[in-house]
């Protein structure tokens, strides 16, 4: 990998030379900007060869380990079609962010999948990509999955992961015994609040970090095992008025989720209340043990579900991450890349 930082002309360590010399400083030695344009186009054309490297043996790969489906980012390859053997096809699964490409593989009659339009790792495109189609049934348990992706705009794909769903704890466990979602709780609820989360942790709220906790499913146990923090802003409007679903209601979930406490939503969409607190935790720390480092927001989470038929998804306030949970575990986590770049239109 190489990595190229900018020199000013006044840092320490910079040569003698001024401004126009064709050198700079990194460590001890001097470092020719004429061989670092070199192996700028030396890494272009590594970046293609990886890129043909991989769909030259991705049927290899399928094959030996009979996966089930191909999910391959679409924003890395700019609108091109993958080369795929027709065998392959059938499997395949495009992953974007992006209006623009979804329609254009819909067009083209290809399976999608949509997750939301934030900066993500590689991984993290992998893992939500996959939470997602699991909780709309598109991928069950035990389903072996070969994803392949890149940098968005990259015309390259230069990452492949294999992985099989449920069995790495760290991707998603306790999912269920089938790995669906609760009983009533609609795939495209949850698929919106992720949106929602994803962007909270993303961006924040006018500037400044924000957490955030939604409950979704089995409402009535829930808000029986919760008391407001606040007078519950939804109460008196009718449901299609306070449904998640209606995209003209995004600005006020991510204007509320700056009050504390909780949101708790229906399996439809209808959001119940929020600024609720959750009057539970986890009684077994053995049998519901949560990595060190979370903190009151994740505990609760992680109680609710243990003791309700409910998914719930947090924001971390300090570093941007948003964990689902499940059965009172994690059934996976998306962390926010350490550099940012602009969202796609």
């Amino acid at each position: 990998m190489l990595i190229i930082e900018p020199c000013a002309a006044n840092e320490p360590g910079r040569p003698a030379g001024g401004r126009h010399s064709s050198y700079h400083r990194r460590g001890e030695g001097l470092i020719d900007n004429a061989a670092i344009m070199k192996a700028m186009q030396d890494d272009l054309s590594t970046s293609q060869r990886i890129t043909a490297a991989l769909i030259e043996n991705i049927r290899g790969v399928v094959e030996s380990c009979r996966a089930t489906a191909v999910f391959v980012y679409a924003d890395a390859m700019a609108g091109e079609e993958l080369p795929l053997p027709p065998e392959l096809r059938e499997k395949i699964f495009y992953i974007s962010r992006t209006q623009s490409e979804q329609q254009e593989q819909q067009e083209r009659g290809t399976p999608f999948i949509r997750v939301p339009n934030v900066n993500m790792t590689r991984l993290g495109q992998v893992k939500m990509a996959v939470f997602l189609a699991l909780a709309k049934g598109l991928v069950n348990r035990g389903d072996v999955i070969v994803c392949l992706t890149g940098m968005s705009a990259s015309e390259n794909l230069d990452t492949l992961i294999v992985t099989e769903v449920g069995r790495d704890t760290e991707f998603f466990s306790a999912v269920g015994s089938e790995g669906r979602l609760p009983e009533g709780v609609l795939p495209q609820v949850i698929e919106r609040l992720i949106d929602i989360a994803a962007e909270l942790g993303s961006e924040g709220r006018e500037g400044k970090p924000v957490g955030a906790t939604f409950v979704i499913g089995d409402a009535d146990r829930v808000v029986s095992l919760s008391r407001q923090l606040v007078i519950n802003p939804f109460k008196g409007y009718d449901e299609e008025e306070r449904n998640v679903l209606d995209p003209s209601l995004e600005e006020t979930v991510k204007e509320l989720s700056t009050i504390d406490g909780a949101f708790i939503i229906n399996g439809d969409g209808v959001m119940v209340t929020c600024g609720a607190y959750l009057k539970t935790s986890l009684q077994n720390e053995q049998e519901y043990s949560l990595p060190q480092g979370l903190g009151a927001r994740h505990h609760a989470a992680a109680g609710i579900t243990a003791v309700t038929d409910s998914i719930a998804i947090t924001v971390s306030e300090s570093t941007g991450t948003v964990t689902v949970f499940r059965n009172g575990h994690i059934v996976t986590a998306i962390d926010k890349p350490r550099y940012q770049r602009r969202r796609e239109e």
